[in-house]
């Protein structure tokens, strides 16, 4: 393997930002963020072995454990909260957990992310056991929180994964399946929650969404499951139905109410 770069350290390739029109700033951040689909087209084969081993785990009763600091352990957060909503899963199968805890979600812990020993504490006090995954994010590939976590699964026989922009990092050479999304500097240098982040983004959603649809949750190109929790979910549900079923509106909006989901109204109305 290469020698381990930086590259998200590494200094922008524009300079004198100050000094720069709202235009021009505008253009150069578009610029570098054009850049980042085909970075994470690039990693589709890593992806792959990933949600293939999750779908495994899964059906066996595993869950998936997004480990992350700041940005990165945002990011995990905010993928793991989607997953009840959107597929209607339990809460406790898609877990995001972020260094310093909860209270680091809206704002920062000091030096939270260098403890090495924390993210495995963390971990335990889940019962996690090996058909569980574990997911480190971290866009240096050095963040020892995410590191330590991945490294003490690992020596305790689970499955991990690695998400990092700097490929051949501590991240990158530890975890099972490294993900290691090159999306090169950052238009403010060393401002990971740019092209990073959103790389991280798109990454988590292909490994989510993917799963949730090999596991049963989506029928033909529909979110059966979804928690009909608002009058906007209730009126996406209740079309569903409508081309499903070929039924009224009204209708179907009365059974999709009587049954409480797409899915289950399907079942009993085609019964």
């Amino acid at each position: 393997m290469s020698e381990f770069r930086k590259i998200t350290e590494q200094s922008s390739l524009h300079n004198d930002l100050e000094l720069k029109s709202t235009s021009e700033l505008l253009n150069g951040i578009n610029q570098e963020d054009q850049k980042i689909a085909k970075a994470v087209e690039g990693v589709i084969p890593q992806v792959v072995k990933l949600v293939d081993a999750l779908e495994e785990r899964f059906e066996k009763g595993g869950r998936l454990f997004y480990i992350g600091a700041g940005t990165s352990g945002r990011l995990g957060i905010l993928d793991a909260s989607e997953i009840p909503p959107t597929f209607g899963m339990p809460h406790d199968r898609v877990i995001g957990l972020i260094a310093g805890g909860d209270g680091a979600i809206r704002k920062a812990v000091e030096f939270a992310e260098d403890n090495t020993f924390q993210a495995w504490k963390d971990l335990e006090s889940y019962k996690i056991n090996k058909n569980d995954v574990v997911v480190g994010i971290a866009a240096s590939g050095t963040t020892p929180y995410v590191l330590g976590g991945v490294m003490d699964a690992k020596l305790n026989g689970l499955l991990t994964a690695g998400i990092t922009n700097n490929p051949g990092s501590p991240l990158a050479t530890t975890a099972d399946i490294p993900i290691a999304i090159e999306v090169g500097p950052e238009f403010v240098t060393g401002s990971t929650r740019m092209k990073s982040g959103t790389s991280q983004k798109l990454v988590l959603n292909m490994i989510s969404t993917a799963l949730m649809i090999k596991i049963g949750r989506v029928k033909g190109n529909k979110m059966v499951d979804m928690q009909l929790s608002n009058n906007k979910l209730v009126d996406r549900g209740t079309r569903y139905l409508v081309e499903a079923l070929n039924m009224e509106y009204s209708e179907a909006e009365k059974a999709l109410k009587k049954y409480g989901s797409v899915r289950e109204a399907i079942a009993q109305l085609k019964s």
